[in-house]
């Protein structure tokens, strides 16, 4: 061993943190990977890759695309060698635009490939909503309508109502919306009647507006890397880091013991 390589072992190194692991499906043109490592702890990897690229548009085709069982089966076992703790599907629109069954689908899929456990976007908004009590919803998206009237659908079919939502028409390139273009489309989704409000696509920067427009609104805002991070790292018995409704509501129930959401299992 050369000198300076022994003097610095007996001064003492130390030694890399154990890590846990959460492996991320992502979306081809998937752009906020430093969004989602901003949602969990320091001890905890994210273990990356993305689903087969495609010409579509952001549009309904398109979102059944990032769907397709074959590629999750794919992807799935491309994040499964570094042993992540649970995988996590993170695209809002590829797990919801088939409906319930869908989501369900892709979440059975990932189990049946060896995650140890599994959550997707669109799920993960379920089971927050449902700790948070929430049946109605005010709802922001940044796709076309064809594809936002499928979210809606989806909700209705978990009983939670959509009581207004509107959306940017974009049909590409949605990581370059600003923080100032989505509390535009948040404020003029929110109404009097909604219970809480939710962003969606994984695409969308939403880390650092959360806690602001829940104390300029009043209610919970809800976003897809925070539901879809919360419900990777709660399935693994870990906290994720960041503000927001949710998380507080989180802290409480783990203290008060409430049972473990759907997709970790």
């Amino acid at each position: 061993m050369p000198t300076e390589l022994s003097v610095g072992f007996a001064g003492g190194l130390t030694e890399p943190t154990s890590q846990q692991g959460i492996g991320v499906v992502a979306p081809f043109d998937f752009a906020l990977d430093r969004e989602l490592w901003r949602w969990v702890p320091d001890d905890v990897s994210l273990y990356l890759t993305r689903l087969p690229f495609t010409t579509t548009p952001v549009t309904v085709a398109m979102a059944v695309a990032c769907g397709d069982r074959r590629a999750v089966r794919r992807a799935t076992r491309d994040v499964l060698t570094p042993e992540p703790g649970a995988v996590a599907y993170a695209c809002t629109s590829g797990s919801f635009v088939e409906g319930a069954i869908g989501e369900m689908v892709l979440r059975r899929t990932m189990l049946d490939m060896g995650a140890p456990a599994a959550c997707t976007t669109s799920g993960a908004l379920i089971d927050a909503l449902r700790l948070l009590g929430i049946s109605r919803v005010a709802v922001a998206t940044p796709y076309i309508p064809a594809v936002t009237r499928r979210l809606v659908s989806y909700l209705a079919e978990h009983g939670v109502r959509t009581t207004a939502c509107q959306g940017l028409g974009l049909l590409g390139q949605i990581w370059r919306v600003s923080y100032a273009e989505i509390v535009e489309i948040v404020r003029a989704a929110d109404n009097d009647d909604a219970e809480a409000l939710f962003i969606s696509c994984t695409n969308l920067p939403t880390y650092d507006i959360i806690a602001p427009l829940e104390a300029a609104l009043g209610k919970p805002v809800l976003t897809a890397n925070q539901v879809t991070m919360w419900a990777a790292l709660r399935a693994m018995g870990r906290a994720a880091v960041g503000g927001g409704s949710l998380l507080q509501a989180d802290a409480l129930s783990s203290v008060t013991g409430a049972p473990p959401t759907s997709g970790a299992a």
